[in-house]
């Protein structure tokens, strides 16, 4: 299976997440389906299925972050005045004059909606290997966005 790239950052938090759910999470589970249980028939106890139904999506959550882990690459962020891996690139949109903040990661640690966009995402790609002053060009579903690149760090 191929690996994934990921940050240290982002495998740290992926480690962490993990912890928490194996530990905290999973002995809170258990004491909610102790109480549930403790309240009769469990034919008719709809705290108690929903108790088993979360325990369920828990464990679920935890076999998906394990798998994650298993298959994570730790990538170092790209260095220089190049785009890549890591990057945190300001652009400004041509047409619009509007500027954006992006830093590409890997798409275990995109978060679009605070900035972290995943390398193989359109805008993404578009940007790769591109310099302060170059133009990124992104097809989207209204026509293409010309971006051109501020700075790179």
């Amino acid at each position: 299976m191929e690996r994934t790239p990921i940050t240290a950052e982002g495998l740290a938090a992926l480690r962490a997440e993990l912890e928490q759910l194996e530990t905290t999470a999973r002995d809170d589970m258990a004491r909610q389906i102790r109480t549930a249980r403790e309240w009769g028939d469990l034919k008719e106890n709809a705290e108690y299925h929903a108790a088993k139904d979360a325990q369920a999506h828990l464990e679920t959550r935890i076999l998906r972050l394990r798998d994650k882990l298993a298959h994570v690459e730790v990538v170092e962020a790209a260095g220089g005045h190049v785009i890549g891996f890591g990057s945190t690139v300001e652009v400004e949109d041509e047409q619009t004059g509007r500027r954006a903040t992006y830093e590409l990661v890997s798409s275990l640690d995109a978060k679009p909606a605070e900035g972290r966009i995943a390398m193989d995402s359109p805008v993404a790609v578009a940007l790769r290997d591109r310099r302060v002053d170059d133009i990124a060009v992104v097809s989207t579903p209204r026509g293409e966005r010309r971006l051109r690149v501020v700075t790179v760090r």
